[in-house]
């Protein structure tokens, strides 16, 4: 896992990068990465945004890079 800052952010080798949500099949680029605290565990999510700017969320371990 790469490194977490005390604010919850990952500091994520792709971050601003162009990636593939393989869950949805959409693209864009990988703007945070965070940790929620839930009942059952940490879950990682990644927050992506697209050339439209309506940015999503998808589980960390579903991203790739992607070339556009």
């Amino acid at each position: 896992m790469n490194p977490v800052g005390p604010d919850g952010y990952e500091q994520h080798p792709l971050l601003n990068t162009n990636v593939r949500d393989i869950a949805s099949r959409g693209e864009g680029v990988l703007v945070a990465v965070t940790h929620e605290l839930h009942s059952h565990g940490t879950v990682r999510v990644a927050h992506i945004r697209p050339a439209s700017g309506v940015e999503w969320t998808t589980a960390a371990v579903n991203i790739q890079a992607a070339s556009f």
